[in-house]
């Protein structure tokens, strides 16, 4: 169970961080456009990328002491490094503009705003494959699914409650201070992950 939530509580921080892919779910739900289909194909992509981070790190790591350190050092670096920008993100006066409005689009169209919002971002194989993967490789072979799983969970979580939610919270969604406290939250998660993984070592 604890590797379990280190993994939601990891994976949480990570896809709550405002980004372009946040912001495009976010606008759909809004604009009430493919709903389910934005957060649907989001909540797969992350599943294969977590997935394939886990099971890939794990093999190249499982058998390297210096790797695993190296692993682990690297993780809680970028970790520190992506809360304290979190933090950083509190004194922007600019906020999020979510009511643009658009013209409807199919869903074909959709798909392919949604993949590219979310594979053409260096970031998310970055927090995925790279980082995600990196930790979760660093458990006991038994644990990586566990780990996986907890990460894959909370991407559910957030783009669901991110997609539904957005319609009926449009109005607290689009104020600046909403998203602070969003960047706030998601800093100190980070910057308590990091430490974590610091004390493991």
């Amino acid at each position: 169970m604890s590797t379990y939530l280190s993994g939601l509580g990891l994976g949480a921080s990570l896809i709550m961080a405002i980004g372009a892919q946040n912001a495009h779910v976010l606008r759909m739900g809004v604009q009430r456009q493919h709903v389910l289909l934005t957060v649907a194909s989001c909540i797969v992509i992350d599943a294969v990328l977590i997935s394939a981070g886990v099971a890939g790190a794990g093999s190249l790591i499982q058998d390297s002491p210096l790797a695993l350190t190296l692993a682990r050092w690297g993780g809680a670096a970028f970790l520190v490094w992506y809360g304290l920008r979190s933090w950083r993100n509190l004194l922007r006066s600019n906020a999020l503009d979510a009511s643009d409005q658009v013209a409807k689009v199919g869903a074909r169209t959709a798909l392919a705003s949604v993949a590219a919002m979310s594979l053409l971002n260096p970031h998310v194989y970055l927090d995925t494959v790279v980082l995600l993967g990196s930790i979760g490789g660093s458990y006991e072979p038994a644990e990586r699914l566990h780990f996986a799983g907890g990460a894959i969970t909370a991407s559910l979580l957030w783009f669901s409650l991110l997609g539904f939610g957005a319609a009926r919270f449009a109005g607290l969604l689009s104020r600046p201070l909403a998203w602070k406290c969003i960047e706030a939250l998601t800093g100190a998660t980070m910057l308590l992950i990091a430490a974590g993984l610091a004390l493991r070592a």
